[in-house]
């Protein structure tokens, strides 16, 4: 008997298989999908994080135009689940023994067509991709890209530029952090807001934390209290309070 290759209505099906409608309740609110919040409008089925990397997992063949498929859906945990698959399918692409650059390269087109339609849509769908897909790819090539989209009036494209950047971090790289932080530092919406304060955090945290407080004793006066409350969370409480009070 000849097997079918898996589609996009497999996984499909196989998530609505496990889906919850009370949590689809619970993760509609938690998710922030009411009326002129930043999740406006977004589907949840239910499906736990944790679940739908099972699922995920369970379809790792899936082709690029089906994965393409599930990021056009209008279901929350349909578009995480093809997110899931792709950084698999661009973490096998990048190993020595399976290396494939043209798949990288078709992989990499196809996450950003499907940020620039905005179906990377949440902070969760950015944070779990970014820096599994451009970040890996653009860590030995030129970066103009990312800042292409933090000029873009989208918070998700601006966000993504920014998590792409902790593959950079764990490389031992914080010059493209500090560059798009510093370009985004007067955004004050909430989640670009934690995002800068996350990644220049990071960068304290992995590579050296006099390069993390040099950016402070520059840009703290600029900064908001948000980016600045994550920023700072692992200084001692005397250096935190001295760059809030700068503010």
């Amino acid at each position: 008997m000849i097997e079918t290759a898996p589609t996009a209505a497999d996984v499909r099906s196989a998530l609505a298989e496990v889906a919850d409608p009370a949590d689809a309740i619970h993760l509609q609110r938690f998710f922030k999908t009411g009326p002129g919040e930043y999740g406006e409008g977004d589907v949840f089925i239910g499906v736990r994080v944790p679940t739908t990397r099972a699922v995920a997992k369970r379809f790792a063949a899936l082709d690029l135009t089906e994965i393409d498929d599930l990021l056009g859906s209008a279901v929350h945990e349909e578009r995480l689940a093809g997110l899931v698959i792709l950084n698999a399918r661009f973490a096998k692409a990048a190993k020595p023994r399976t290396l494939d650059v043209a798949g990288q390269e078709k992989m990499v087109h196809l996450y950003l067509d499907a940020v620039r339609r905005g179906r990377v849509n949440n902070w969760d769908l950015v944070d779990v991709s970014a820096e599994n897909v451009l970040g890996p790819w653009l860590l030995d090539r030129p970066r103009d890209l990312l800042f292409e989209l933090a000029a873009a009036d989208s918070l998700w494209q601006r966000r993504v530029a920014l998590l792409t950047t902790f593959a950079f971090i764990k490389a031992g790289d914080p010059s493209t952090t500090f560059q798009l932080c510093e370009q985004l530092l007067t955004d004050r919406r909430d989640l670009i807001q934690k995002a800068v304060g996350w990644m220049l955090r990071e960068v304290g945290k992995r590579i050296d934390r006099a390069l993390l407080t040099g950016f402070l004793d520059e840009h703290a006066p600029r900064m908001g209290r948000t980016a600045l409350g994550y920023a700072t969370e692992h200084l001692e409480a005397a250096d935190r309070a001295a760059y809030r009070a700068a503010r």
